[in-house]
């Protein structure tokens, strides 16, 4: 008894680090089977120490501040989401964009709308994950593009993997433009795929700026796979519709935010 309270006791010191956990991976570093796992995320949330979502756990905190803990779509439907605003942001996004750069663009529909303003750049390399944006830069003479290899996850257009992150341990990037599933004070920048997140910190890992690009509609929103905590962000663009609290807490951690 004594060993299994402990076990709960780390659970919940992991939970108020992260804000959000996974099975596996409290599995793995506790050492212990996925079923003694779910065990105990069910017998905590009964004293309402937390809320299970799929694949894991989300802190109680995070939670009432988070109404809505955000479901993923596939990469066609996010298309067809705050068209207008992605549209700004990405213009706002390729400015921060000079020749002889080297930058990274994440995987998704923000991201991609990016990569189209980029088809006229000269001298520029980019690395991706995104399958959809390569697509669009394979259009680009002056553009050198790089893949980072690995598995294609269909739903998000978006490779992912072991492979993927070694490849990015090799190479050093001026900036990676981040796209987001969810963006919490408290939680940081999370997403749906716990492999996208580990890549999505690989990249982030291999670049000396970190920019987020992201419409408002994601704020206060919580994914299951934490990416990255907010103080490692150098640059947010996203919509004059931010909320007020995020941005005097943003700005007053340091980070340049910049609205559209």
């Amino acid at each position: 008894m004594k060993q299994t309270s402990k076990r709960r006791e780390e659970i919940l010191s992991q939970l108020k680090s992260e804000g959000s956990v996974s099975v596996s991976q409290l599995s793995q570093s506790l050492g212990v089977s996925t079923v003694t796992i779910r065990n105990d995320l069910a017998y905590l949330e009964t004293k309402g120490l937390l809320m299970r979502s799929y694949g894991g756990a989300i802190d109680c905190q995070v939670q009432e501040a988070t109404p809505e803990v955000v479901q993923e779509t596939n990469i066609q439907e996010k298309a067809t989401l705050h068209a207008r605003e992605k549209a700004s942001i990405a213009k706002a996004a390729a400015s921060h964009i000079h020749s002889g750069e080297t930058i990274i663009l994440d995987s998704g529909t923000t991201t991609e709308q990016v990569a189209k303003l980029l088809l006229n750049k000269q001298g520029i390399v980019v690395m991706t994950n995104g399958l959809n944006i390569a697509a669009t830069l394979s259009e680009a003479d002056d553009v050198e593009v790089m893949m980072t290899g690995g598995t294609l996850r269909k739903k998000s257009l978006s490779f992912y993997g072991s492979q993927a992150e070694e490849n990015m341990k090799a190479y050093h990037f001026d900036k990676i433009f981040l796209g987001v599933d969810g963006f919490h004070i408290r939680a940081g920048i999370t997403t749906h795929n716990e492999n996208e997140a580990r890549l999505n910190r690989a990249m982030c890992d291999a670049a000396k700026e970190v920019i987020v690009v992201t419409d408002s509609s994601k704020f206060d929103k919580v994914s299951l796979h934490k990416i990255i905590p907010c103080d490692l962000i150098n640059t947010l663009i996203t919509d004059k519709n931010i909320p007020q609290d995020y941005l005097h807490a943003l700005s007053g951690q340091g980070i340049k935010v910049i609205t559209v």
